[in-house]
């Protein structure tokens, strides 16, 4: 059974750093792309950032130069660097794996205080 595991959100005051990790348990024939979305209050779901297996990456606007996605193909793990957090990037952060398949995490809280 594949499971993605996310770890590393938590409570931070504006202008921190937070950095999640997501690890990909149990066997996916293919990935081609790992990602980063979150789901603000009241708001739909959106890409944050996203990392091809070649390694190029995309960012949303607003995380541009404040965000990194990184990843580790032989342990099949996406990392994203949050620096100078603001509190609207205060969400529920979900990383995901794209192969033919596309596999979800559980999430994680993302609280960023003024």
């Amino acid at each position: 059974q594949v499971q993605l595991v996310e770890s590393g959100g938590g409570l931070v005051q504006a202008g921190g750093s937070l950095r999640l990790s997501c690890v990909v348990s149990g066997s996916i024939f293919r990935i081609n792309a790992m990602g980063w979305y979150r789901r603000a209050p009241g708001k739909q779901r959106e890409l944050v950032a996203r990392i091809t297996i070649a390694g190029r990456t995309n960012y949303t606007d607003s995380v541009k130069d404040r965000f990194t996605i990184s990843r580790d193909n032989a342990k099949n793990a996406v990392y994203l660097q949050m620096n100078s957090l603001r509190p609207e990037d205060t969400a529920v952060y979900y990383c995901n794996a794209e192969s033919p398949i596309v596999y979800w995490g559980q999430g994680t809280q993302v609280t960023v205080s003024s």
